[in-house]
């Protein structure tokens, strides 16, 4: 008898909810998976994609498991074979990176196929009928994935013609409207869902002209440098040297977290100002001015103030100079670079390698 267990993809959004109620309610034994990173669109803790995935597989009493998209996810990113979307999104290979990974969960798990809350025409990059085709051939999953939500504008896939589920209580929603959904969540019962759409950073202009930075400029990146494209304001001063500064007290909190074991920061001793880092562990002296120039550009006392320097070696005090003029921090700042030209660089750089 064919195995009625299947792997759930649970982002936290209202879709993969409504598909795991959909497979519960056909008899179908799930088990959850989550995929989460550091570019995961959460507005808090509380109501973060994870704990959010976690909070359904909980309520529903199914096993979850989470996959952090790490280092292997970025290069992936950098590559990105079937390209971006209007950021650095690879959205395509991001569905193909993921389930290669829950291709191998299954066997562990012993499930028979897959179920994702994908709806045909939802997202123009990745959710229509060609780009599924190929995510499934790359990831080795063909006729595996089953997409109740818009399985009948869709071939059945092998559960179905196997009679594992029954395709004639699946659903055809297609298109970017929440309305079936959000009416479907109400015929469930379901009333404290999840906000119907999370996100990812990759799509912001502005993460997405930091990370295609750093992918120009630093081969041996690690996943701290990753982070730091997510939030502050960043700056280029030459080829090796880009700073980050906190634009209020919770990111100055947190650079100093980041930067007071491998980076060099900056730091406003009697002043109230931003906290600059440095991604690297030594900085030489002949930047100190210009780095603190930026500092009191974004400071409230630009009269007189001393900063900290701390690095891997030394700590220095630094008197602070005349801030930079309003012309060089827009000529710096990586937010005014072109991001096609910096993409277009990095292929070129890629190519080169």
């Amino acid at each position: 008898m064919e195995k009625k267990k299947a792997v759930v993809l649970i982002s936290g959004g209202l879709d993969s909810t409504l598909a795991t109620h959909i497979m519960l309610q056909l008899g179908i034994e799930l088990v959850g998976v989550h995929f989460t990173g550091i570019f995961c669109k959460c507005p808090s803790a509380k109501t973060s994609c994870i704990a959010l995935a976690h909070e359904i597989a909980s309520k529903i009493n199914i096993p979850i498991k989470t996959f952090f998209k790490g280092m292997d996810y970025l290069e992936m990113v950098k590559t990105a074979p079937h390209g971006y979307g209007r950021g650095l999104n690879p959205c395509i290979d991001c569905r193909i990176y993921m389930l290669k990974k829950v291709r191998t969960l299954m066997s562990e798990v012993n499930a028979s196929f897959i179920v994702t809350g994908e709806v045909i025409g939802q997202r123009p990059m990745s959710q229509h009928k060609k780009a599924m085709e190929i995510i499934e051939k790359e990831s080795g999953t063909k006729g595996l994935i089953l997409r109740p939500l818009s399985a009948h504008l869709l071939p059945p896939t092998i559960p179905e013609i196997k009679g594992i589920v029954d395709r004639n209580k699946l659903l055809a929603f297609s298109g970017r409207s929440r309305i079936p959904q959000m009416k479907l969540a109400r015929s469930l019962g379901l009333k404290d869902y999840p906000c119907p759409s999370g996100g990812c950073l990759l799509t912001d202009r502005n993460v997405a002209i930091r990370v295609a930075d750093l992918f120009l400029h630093k081969s041996d990146f690690t996943l701290n440098d990753a982070r730091l494209t997510t939030f502050g304001r960043h700056f280029r001063l030459d080829e090796r040297v880009k700073i980050v500064l906190g634009r209020n007290k919770h990111e100055n909190e947190r650079l100093f977290s980041m930067g007071k074991t491998c980076f060099t920061l900056y730091i406003p001793e009697n002043f109230p100002g931003p906290t600059a880092l440095v991604p690297e562990s030594e900085v030489d002296e002949s930047y100190d001015e210009i780095i603190c120039g930026i500092v009191a550009f974004y400071s409230r006392n630009k009269v007189s103030g001393m900063i900290r320097k701390y690095s891997a070696k030394i700590q220095r005090i630094i008197h602070l100079p005349e801030p930079l003029s309003e012309e060089v921090i827009k000529r710096i700042n990586i937010i005014n670079f072109s991001f096609h030209r910096i993409c277009q660089n990095m292929k070129t750089f890629e190519r080169q390698t």
